[in-house]
This record gives C-alpha cells, structure tokens and sequence, in this order.
C-alpha cells in the first residue's frame, strides 16, 4: 500500500512569520510554490499560501490617487482649453522622477505603492489551523482526508515535526 512518505515532496521551503509580504511573494514566486510552512524554532506554527498574501495585501489602503495641490502649480481649471497648455517645466516639478530612467524607477520599491507589502508581515496573512497527517497514513486516507477538509496539500509531520528537514528561507 502506498504511504504518504513515498509521495510526499522532499524540497520543502518554510518561511518565518517575521517575513514581510513582499519577502514572501518573492522566495515563494521564485521557488515556483503556492504555498509553505511558517515555522518558529523549528515548530511549525501555520501554513500560507500566496492567495492569503494576495488577500491580505488587497485588503491594505490603496495609493493615493490624488496630489496634494501646491499654490505654486497654479490653476488648470478647463483641460480641455489647450490655449492655456501647460509647459513641459510645469510637468517635471509636478513628478519629481521625470528626469530619471525608467530601469531606475522601476528598481525603486520606495514609493506608496510598495508600502503595503513591506509594512505586513506572514504572521497576518497566514492560516493557523495545521492540517497534517502521520507519514505512515495510505495516500487514500491522506486523499479523503484533504477532500473532506477542502484542502489542496497536507503536511507530513510524525511527532509534531515537519517531514522531511525542511529548507527555510
């Protein structure tokens, strides 16, 4: 009878709660993983997936759409009225980064719209409820088991520890 430690995947990546979401998304994107363990001294202490990260950082304040005015700008009230158009200077001051190369903006994560993803951590994101099962358990019971939970993927753990060793990030 075939046993979940014949099956299981032996190259597990964990991550720590401390990790930020941006961290995260990156090491389980360049893994090619939806998911992983989030273990603290070797305890496993949740599980999260790149959907509960996407959820959570979804669910942050947005960029701010608007720019504070500045008396200095002056007014454009008709932006349709081109005999008033405005000078190229006008929309340099109005976007400090205008002179930069755009490989450069994009290698910059210090703007609002990165903020989200590095101000949250794993541990707000991450699910807390463990499902695992022994190693020794038929991969028809581990089948049902997950079909019953309405889960995806299980954890091996025999005696409240992770199998195998895992990788941590």
């Amino acid at each position: 009878m075939l046993r979940l430690h014949d099956i299981m995947t032996r190259d597990i990546v964990t991550l720590s709660p401390e990790h930020t979401l941006r961290e995260a998304m990156s090491i389980l994107v360049s893994r090619h993983i939806s998911d992983a363990p989030l273990t603290c001294n070797r305890i496993v202490v949740g599980v999260v997936s790149l959907t509960d990260l996407a959820d959570l950082a979804s669910s942050a304040p947005g960029v701010p759409t608007e720019r504070p005015q500045h008396p200095d700008w002056g007014e454009w009230d008709d932006p349709m009225d081109m005999s008033d158009e405005p000078t190229t200077e006008y929309f340099r001051q109005l976007w400090d980064d205008a002179g930069a190369e755009v490989s450069e903006r994009i290698t910059e994560s210090g703007g609002p719209e990165w903020g989200p993803l590095q101000e949250h951590t794993v541990a707000e994101a991450m699910t807390r409820d463990v499902r695992s099962l022994p190693s020794t358990t038929s991969v028809e019971d581990g089948a049902r088991f997950m079909r019953q939970a309405s889960i995806h993927r299980v954890l091996v753990m025999d005696d409240a520890q992770l199998l195998p060793t895992p990788f941590t990030e």
